[in-house]
């Protein structure tokens, strides 16, 4: 203890030392931390930011070429290719009905015959052209102009043959009837040729294309979605960190809201939820163009090629007398193929349509439906009713009748159904069509629009950015 000497001789103790106070922290020591972490927040944020407004447009910009490659396979590529290509099945069945028609009417109907030769020849022009447009489109699929080329060939020996037939018969001058027996045994080649090798070719062609197009419409019906949900998710972090980005300039530099940001915000909101918006569009699209227009097309096609093949087999079992059962039995499959019933026999099938009943089935079940679809069903009916009269003459061998109701009540019923499938037909395309062209407009306008939102949505951020960071320069 130090001992201090007072001025009257006394002493007393000296005080204790206090303990060193800490040295004062000057405010400008720890300016710098503080000014290096606040930029770099902000450039922290502002990166994200960017990365998830990148990341919203990025899933739009996929989401629409995805449905806009979806509808250009349905609606403009495959889609059409493959209903030309039913409709080379169609003609194909139909030269060989109309030849059967021309060799049945023999001398007795030189007109009527006349006219089905015409109708033979503008068919076989019009199979050629659609194999030599197969043909250009098929240039990149090997097997797909192996079938091409084969059912060309098929079909010049077809036409070959069936020439042969036409003219034989032409000499014989027969009347109404079966033609002799030299002109069946050229037709039969002619015909098996045809039922044989180039309608199952046809067919496996439109097939092909047909996997073309559910393929594609399965991944995009799949992937759409897909889409569209990645959209909302990278939509609502985006906004996220625009309001993140908002907040924390806001308390750092104690300020209100930016007014850049705020309208970036709004336009992030805006592009969310029409972009939304139109990927759901596109599902639509897709859906209808597939399932209402293309589907409904395809199957009409087929059912107009069946049909054509039935009308044939009636002039084919008048005139090939040994193969009279077959034919009518083909008849009858093909005729449960369109509107089935559970029936045994064709007079129980004539019986059931006759009857109006509705509890059928088939290929053009779910077509006969709405008033077009009651107005095809009834035209339905009248063709089978008079196919049941033309079997009855058949049958009690009255064949000059016979031959008469197949060229006229017959024909007449049938050119109504089948005008009645093709008014079917229209409306399914229109629908098609319409579906392509909304869809393919929806995606325009999002193209037309989307440069200019993410240009001006960058460029409000970066104002409402820059001048923050200005004040740490």
């Amino acid at each position: 203890m130090t001992m201090v000497q007072t001025p009257a001789g006394g002493v007393t103790p000296a005080p204790a030392a206090s303990p060193a106070a800490p040295p004062p922290v000057s405010p400008a020591a720890s300016a710098p931390v503080r000014r290096r972490s606040v930029p770099g927040g902000i450039r922290l944020i502002t990166g994200v930011t960017v990365v998830s407004l990148a990341l919203l447009f990025a899933a739009l910009a996929a989401g629409s070429s995805s449905a806009r490659e979806g509808l250009r396979v349905i609606g403009r590529d495959a889609g059409p290719q493959v209903v030309a290509t039913a409709g080379l099945y169609q003609a194909l069945s139909d030269m060989d009905a109309r030849v059967a028609d021309a060799l049945v009417m023999g001398k007795d109907y030189p007109q009527q015959r006349q006219k089905a030769v015409k109708d033979y020849e503008k068919r076989r022009d019009e199979a050629g052209a659609a194999l030599l447009k197969a043909y250009e489109l098929s240039l990149d699929d090997e097997a797909e102009r192996t079938t091409v080329e084969s059912i060309l060939n098929a079909l010049g020996r077809y036409d070959m043959l069936a020439g042969q037939a036409l003219k034989l018969d032409e000499k014989e001058g027969h009347p109404a009837g079966p033609p002799p027996q030299d002109v069946v045994q050229t037709y039969r080649q002619a015909t098996d040729l045809m039922r044989q090798v180039l309608l199952p070719q046809a067919y496996n062609l439109t097939l092909e294309n047909g996997t073309i197009v559910r393929a594609t419409y399965d991944e995009k019906a799949f992937m759409v979605p897909l889409w569209r949900a990645a959209v909302v998710v990278a939509g609502l972090v985006a906004l996220g960190c625009l309001i993140w980005l908002q907040v924390f300039l806001a308390r750092r530099f104690r300020r209100v809201f930016g007014p850049a940001l705020v309208v970036a915000t709004v336009m992030t909101v805006v592009a969310l939820g029409f972009g939304v918006h139109v990927l759901g569009q596109e599902e639509q699209a897709l859906r209808t163009a597939k399932s209402t227009g293309f589907d409904s097309v395809l199957t009409l096609a087929k059912a107009r090629a069946i049909s054509n093949s039935m009308q044939g087999d009636q002039s084919r079992a008048l005139l090939d007398e040994e193969r009279a059962d077959t034919y009518k039995h083909t008849y009858f499959d093909k005729s449960l193929s369109l509107v089935f019933y559970d029936v045994g026999n064709l007079d129980e099938y004539h019986g059931r349509v006759t009857a109006g009943s509705k509890d059928f089935l088939g290929m053009l079940g779910p077509e006969l439906v709405g008033s077009q679809g009651d107005a095809a069903f009834r035209a339905y009916q009248a063709f089978q009713t008079e196919d049941g009269t033309f079997r009855a003459l058949v049958d009690e061998k009255r064949t000059n009748e016979a031959v008469a109701a197949r060229i006229g009540p017959v024909t007449n019923a049938f050119t109504a159904y089948d005008e009645s499938l093709q008014a079917l037909a229209r409306t399914h395309q229109q629908a098609l069509a319409r579906a392509t062209a909304q869809g393919e407009g929806a995606l325009g306008d999002l193209w037309r629009l989307l440069p200019y939102a993410i240009g001006a949505i960058g460029l409000l951020v970066i104002a409402g950015v820059w001048p923050r960071l200005k004040e740490y320069r």
